[in-house]
C-alpha cells in the first residue's frame, strides 16, 4: 500500500471516528470469487479488483459513517463450495453484501442459501439468461446484450453460414447455445450447418473438435465459431487453431469469455483477428475509462495488468449498491433493493448503465477485434441495451417477464398474468 493510501485511510478512518454511525460498524462486504482451480485464470482479478473499490470508498470516508471491511473466500472452481461460502458469509461473518462467482453452476448452488437467509448478490459476468432472483443483481450481459448482437455480426458483417457452437459443459453455454441455436433456425440457417460441442472444464485436447469446425466448410462455405469455452481450457482451444494454421480470416471466433485477462496468457500474435463480444474493452477511450486504468496500475503495483468486463461491471455494480445504501439510510437488503430500482452509474466506455426493475442493466454491446499486443481494437459499439431475464427464443420463456419493483415478480407469464415459482429447471 503507498503512503498515498495509508494518509488517505488514515483521514477517512479519523472523519468516520468522528461522525454518527447509521449501521453496524464496519459494513461487511463479502467477496467471493475463485483464487485457485480452473477459474481463478479469470476470477483472481475481480478479488483484487473488489479490495481496489472498498479502498477507495474508505478513502472517500466511508459508508454511513462506516468503514467498509472486504470479507475475503476462496471456492477453489468448487461449486458446492460456493453454496458453503455463502452460507459462512451470511450466517457467521454477517456479510451486508456479496459479490462474487463466474461460472453459472456456482451462482446457482449460491441461490438457494441467498433467498434461504435474504442475502444480496452482485453477480459480474455474462451469462445465459433465464433468471431472475430477488437476491441477484445481474450487472453482466445477458444473452441479448452479448450473445445475439455477436451472432447479427457474423451474419450481417461477415456472412457466416455455418456456426460452430463450443463451449464448456455446464448450464451458461448450453442455455446460451439452445438461444442460439434456436435464433439461428429463425434467421434462416439450415439445422445442418449448426455444430454443438461440449468439453470439460479444463479440457486441453482440441485437435479433432478444431478439424471437426475446419469440416464444417467442406462445401466452401464461411464457418464461424461462437465459444462460450471457459477458464483455462481457452489456452488449448486457442493453441489448437494456431497449430493448424486457422487465421481469423479463415475461421472467425467470437468469444463470451475470453477477456484481455485471459489473453494476458497467450501469445496473441497469431490470434489476431478472432473477436470477442462484451460490455467494456479497456481499449475504450474515455476519460472515465483512463482514471479507471491509472487507478487501478496504481493500487496492483503493475502497469502490465489489464482491465476487463466484469472489474467493470464491479466497478458498475459496487458504485450502484454503494448509491443505494446511502439513499435507502441503511444496508438493510430489502431496503437496498428497493433503492437499486433505476439507479445509474455511468458506463467506462461512455453512456450510463441503468438498473432495471428486472435486477439486469442497460449497457452497451462491444464487438472487439483481437490486436498481437492482447487488447482489442473496438469495431462495433451499440447505445445501451436493457438486459433481459428471459429469452423470447426459447418457447418455455417466451411469454415470461420480470419486474420485481411493479409486479414484485421474476418469472411473471403474460400469457396467465400470474407469477411462476422460479424452478432448478431455469
Amino acid at each position: 500500500m503507498t503512503k498515498k493510501t495509508l494518509l488517505a485511510s488514515a483521514t477517512a478512518t479519523a472523519l468516520l471516528a468522528a461522525g454518527p454511525a447509521l449501521a453496524n460498524c464496519p459494513i461487511q462486504v463479502g467477496v467471493l470469487h475463485s483464487l485457485s482451480g480452473s477459474m481463478a485464470i479469470s476470477e483472481t482479478t475481480l478479488r483484487d479488483v473488489m479490495l481496489m473499490l472498498i479502498e477507495q470508498q474508505n478513502a472517500a470516508g466511508g459508508l454511513l459513517g462506516c468503514e467498509l471491511e472486504a470479507v475475503v473466500v476462496d471456492p477453489a472452481s468448487d461449486w458446492p463450495l460456493f453454496a458453503e461460502l455463502t452460507r459462512q458469509l451470511l450466517s457467521v461473518n454477517e456479510v451486508d453484501v456479496i459479490f462474487g462467482a463466474w461460472t453459472s453452476v456456482s451462482r446457482k448452488a449460491m441461490l438457494p442459501v441467498l433467498e434461504e437467509l435474504n442475502g444480496l448478490l452482485f453477480y459480474p459476468v455474462q451469462y445465459e439468461g433465464q433468471e431472475s432472483s430477488r437476491n441477484v443483481f445481474y450487472t453482466g450481459a445477458a444473452p441479448n446484450t452479448q450473445a445475439i448482437p455477436a451472432v447479427d455480426y457474423f451474419l450481417e458483417e461477415l456472412g457466416v453460414e455455418s456456426f460452430a457452437l463450443l463451449g464448456t459443459d455446464y448450464v451458461y453455454p448450453r442455455t446460451t447455445n439452445a438461444i442460439l441455436e434456436a435464433y439461428l433456425l429463425e434467421r434462416g440457417i439450415a439445422p445442418e450447418n449448426i455444430f454443438v460441442n461440449y468439453t470439460p472444464f479444463g479440457h486441453s485436447d482440441w485437435s479433432t473438435i478444431v478439424s471437426d469446425v475446419v469440416a464444417l466448410g467442406a462445401g466452401g462455405g464461411q464457418v464461424g465459431v461462437i465459444s462460450t469455452i471457459n477458464g483455462d481450457a481457452n489456452i488449448g482451444f486457442y493453441t489448437e487453431l494456431a497449430a493448424q494454421s486457422i487465421s481469423a480470416d479463415d475461421i472467425p471466433v467470437v468469444a463470451f469469455s475470453v477477456g484481455e485477462e485471459e489473453l494476458s496468457g497467450l501469445d496473441t500474435s497469431r490470434l489476431v483477428g478472432h473477436l470477442a463480444a462484451w460490455n467494456y474493452f479497456m481499449s475504450a477511450d474515455t476519460q472515465a475509462n483512463e482514471e479507471f486504468i491509472a487507478a487501478w496500475h496504481e493500487f496492483i503495483g503493475d502497469e502490465s495488468r489489464v482491465t476487463n468486463d466484469p472489474m467493470e461491471a464491479h466497478y458498475i455494480g459496487f458504485n450502484m449498491w454503494v448509491n443505494a445504501v446511502e439513499a435507502a439510510g441503511t444496508t438493510d437488503v430489502d431496503a437496498v433493493r428497493e433503492a437499486m430500482w433505476g439507479q445509474e452509474f455511468p458506463n467506462l466506455t461512455g453512456g450510463m448503465a441503468v438498473m432495471n426493475p428486472n435486477h439486469h442493466l442497460s449497457k452497451p454491446v462491444l464487438i472487439g477485434e483481437i490486436r498481437a499486443d492482447g487488447q482489442f481494437d473496438i469495431i462495433s459499439q451499440t447505445e445501451e441495451v436493457p438486459g433481459e431475464a428471459w429469452s423470447p427464443f426459447l418457447p418455455e420463456s417466451a411469454t415470461l417477464t420480470s419486474d420485481w419493483q411493479a409486479l414484485g415478480c421474476g418469472m411473471f407469464d403474460t400469457a396467465t398474468e400470474t407469477c411462476v415459482q422460479m424452478t432448478s429447471n431455469y
